[in-house]
């Protein structure tokens, strides 16, 4: 197969993903969403939970592709753009997190005001989830052979299960006992984990991170067979069978290691990995080898800068939220967020999840007039 021929339905699969994240974390209310847009309570994987494997999984492919000029070996240049990147996804996810920086809280001096807002930053998140993942995954393939970071996954998919099962405490799978979580407040403290469970617990956390990796040489694998196919029909039968493996090998240890995001288990690591794959075999079928790609345009707008978009929309989420916002007549707070779906989505839909929904919708819309302004001046942000 020609490898020089760009796969239009990359692209398209980056960008469904990323918009679909984008969907997910902003709807107009968290009170009401629809099921499948919610992610499960724990044990489990809806559609939400599969967004954010299959956005590493192509972490992984685009690194097979970016790695081909260093003849994906340990070159000085290789490794120093992996650390360079590495740090620098970190630190905006670090930004991202403390922004807007201060909470402007009337009740405290200043110095008060840092110490507590500081106090209680969260250290990880989701891109430094991307970082590690990626930096990893990067110095496995390139300081290894395929043979040797094959079977490196794989290791760490076992000693990952055998060490939650054997250091968690007498549930070792669920959200207060998981081992992860100890590693979690060893390192950073409760104070500077995640507390959206009710209890201080990080599902971007920095022990869980390593079958993250995982998935990232998930989709390595895969843009290595892309190149390797003799031809695209025989790279939607390889990629489906592979995945469906995949698939069920995860389904079979997730009798025993549950599927789980949170603590991104080893069985959700297969589980996804394989949907990950069957799903772009189904991309690469109907757009590069039947070619329907006219459809495609708006996912590709989207593809193009991922990682832009989702700095751009907690930017804008955040400045709206705890920015932009002011006391009513009645004495209750209302935010920028809370105007838009209120003023405009409710009166619409009502409040309910399609007005929550509209709200999403109406925010991926207004990024994507952004996007297509960058792609139609082939302008691609990279980070």
């Amino acid at each position: 197969m020609d490898s020089s021929k760009r796969l239009v339905s990359l692209d398209a699969f980056r960008g469904l993903v990323i918009a679909f994240m984008i969907t997910v974390n902003t709807p107009g209310t968290w009170r009401q969403i629809y099921a499948p847009l919610r992610h499960a309570s724990w044990h489990g994987c809806t559609p939400t939970d599969l967004v954010f494997p299959f956005f590493l999984f192509i972490v992984g492919v685009a690194m097979w592709f970016s790695f081909r000029k260093y003849d994906h070996s340990a070159t000085p240049e290789a490794i120093q753009k992996v650390l360079k990147r590495t740090t620098l996804i970190f630190v905006i996810g670090v930004l991202l997190n403390a922004y807007p920086f201060i909470r402007f809280d009337p009740e405290l001096t200043f110095g008060q005001e840092l110490a507590d807002y500081y106090g209680n930053l969260r250290i990880m998140g989701v891109l430094q989830r991307i970082a590690l993942a990626y930096g990893m995954a990067s110095l496995i393939v390139l300081k290894f052979k395929r043979k040797t970071w094959l079977w490196t996954g794989a290791g760490i998919l076992v000693a990952y299960w055998l060490l939650m099962l054997w250091l968690g405490g007498s549930e070792p799978f669920s959200l207060a006992d998981n081992f992860a979580r100890k590693v979690d407040l060893f390192f950073f403290g409760e104070n500077h984990v995640y507390k959206g469970f009710g209890i201080p617990f990080d599902p971007e956390g920095l022990f869980s991170t390593l079958p993250a990796v995982v998935t990232v040489l998930f989709g390595y694998e895969t843009g290595r067979m892309i190149t390797r196919a003799k031809s695209r029909p025989e790279l939607v039968n390889d990629l489906y069978l592979y995945g469906v493996t995949a698939l069920f090998a995860g389904y079979v240890w997730g009798q025993f290691f549950p599927i789980n995001k949170p603590i991104w288990t080893s069985s959700y690591v297969l589980y996804t990995g394989g949907l990950a794959m069957m799903v772009l075999a189904l991309f690469i079928l109907f757009i590069d080898v039947k070619g329907y790609q006219k459809w495609t345009y708006p996912l590709r707008v989207f593809g193009m800068n991922p990682l832009f978009l989702f700095i751009l929309s907690v930017f804008w989420v955040k400045t709206l939220s705890r920015i932009v916002r002011w006391t009513t007549e009645d004495g209750t707070v209302m935010t920028g967020l809370q105007w838009i779906y209120q003023s405009i989505c409710v009166p619409l839909l009502g409040d309910n999840p399609n007005g929550s929904l509209l709200f999403a919708l109406m925010h991926i819309f207004i990024y994507w007039l952004i996007l297509r302004e960058l792609y139609k001046r082939k302008i691609y942000i990279k980070i």
